[in-house]
């Protein structure tokens, strides 16, 4: 009879702790778990180094916390984002301030109707002088690559990136280019005017880790950002705090933060559940698992973690899956958006235990 009390009590303790003590507990499996996981004085220096750029690119980019930290995810996590949003709200200028926060090589593709696949990737030219092709890189070959307006150009054009966003190679003439590492696409689109524009191919959208919109500002930081650029803009003179070898030391670091076999299978249930739910006609793809899998990671290692929890792969979920889902006609006359289903089917799955 004692022994039975005490084992409730043991449960009761173990369900009710603070998080302070469940996250030791977590830390403690972890470690027992994955002998190859962050130490203290790993995370320390990430999570350092993380702020750091990210209280950076707010000297230019003020008041937008969120969509900062998103972009930043991105770039940790190896994966490209869609900046889709109104015009004159900082987009291009949030893609220039991350790039000269990294002291990255950064390339603006301005896409056109009359842009060409050549345009993008490159091409070869004929030298008169040694009678030879010479391969001259397109504006592909850099570190942190703007796709303004990506609808605005052809799909063929658009499909130049494909290749590069997924398996980091160009491939002109049918021979093989790497592009430089880090890799990173920050595209933008419009989405209010549809004029003359092309609706980006769901295998394009599939290769976007995250979508990110960026918002108006309030009265009083239009103000502020109307003063902050008065004389001079800030990004002419940020000082860049981080390089790209640093970069993908944190690249690799975040592919050691510890998922939960529990958390893997939380993550493939989300996905499964949006391949049948109603009103989707198509669901998460494999991939898109794959990198909400590795942004939660990201999101870990920023919050100075080296495990997931829940909460990272709740956090990501949204800007992560939502332009990866297909609603049916009838749901979207409904009235029903990709973010209440999704949201609708977390609420419906078991959150593992911590």
């Amino acid at each position: 009879m004692i022994w039975r009390v005490i084992i409730r009590l043991a449960k009761s303790l173990r369900d009710n702790c603070p998080m302070d003590v469940q996250r030791m507990h977590d830390a403690k499996e972890v470690q027992a778990g994955n002998p190859a996981v962050l130490d203290h004085h790993e995370l320390d220096h990430a999570t350092s180094r993380i702020n750091s750029i990210i209280r950076n690119i707010e000297k230019v980019i003020l008041d937008k916390r969120e969509a900062v930290e998103l972009v930043v995810v991105g770039l940790l996590a190896d994966g490209h984002v869609l900046l889709e949003d109104v015009p004159g709200v900082g987009k291009t200028m949030l893609a220039r301030t991350l790039a000269r926060s990294v002291d990255a090589e950064f390339k603006r593709i301005q896409f056109t109707p009359d842009l060409l696949p050549a345009d993008v990737t490159g091409s070869n030219t004929y030298n008169q002088q040694t009678m030879e092709f010479i391969f001259r890189k397109g504006p592909v070959f850099a570190n942190i690559i703007l796709a303004d307006e990506i609808n605005r150009t052809s799909p063929r054009t658009q499909s130049a990136l494909l290749e590069g966003m997924d398996e980091r190679t160009v491939t002109v003439d049918g021979v093989s280019y790497s592009l430089p590492r880090p890799f990173f696409v920050i595209a933008t689109q419009n989405p209010i005017e549809h004029q003359g524009t092309y609706d980006l191919p769901e295998a394009q959208l599939d290769r976007f880790m995250l979508r990110i919109g960026i918002g108006y500002p309030s009265i009083d930081l239009e103000v502020e950002i109307l003063e902050a650029q008065r004389e001079v803009h800030p990004l002419e003179n940020l000082e860049h705090v981080s390089n790209p070898a640093e970069l993908l030391e944190l690249q690799e670091k975040v592919t050691k933060v510890f998922v939960k076999p529990s958390l893997r299978r939380y993550i493939a249930e989300i996905s499964a559940n949006s391949r049948r739910h109603p009103d989707i006609q198509v669901g998460v793809s494999v991939r898109g698992s794959k990198l909400l899998m590795r942004a939660a990671q990201a999101i870990a290692l920023m919050n100075h973690r080296g495990y997931v929890v829940p909460d990272d792969i709740q956090q990501i979920s949204g800007s992560c899956l939502g332009h990866r889902v297909v609603l049916r006609p009838e749901a979207r006359l409904a009235g029903i958006t990709a973010g209440n289903v999704l949201k609708s089917i977390l609420e419906d799955i078991p959150v593992p235990a911590q």
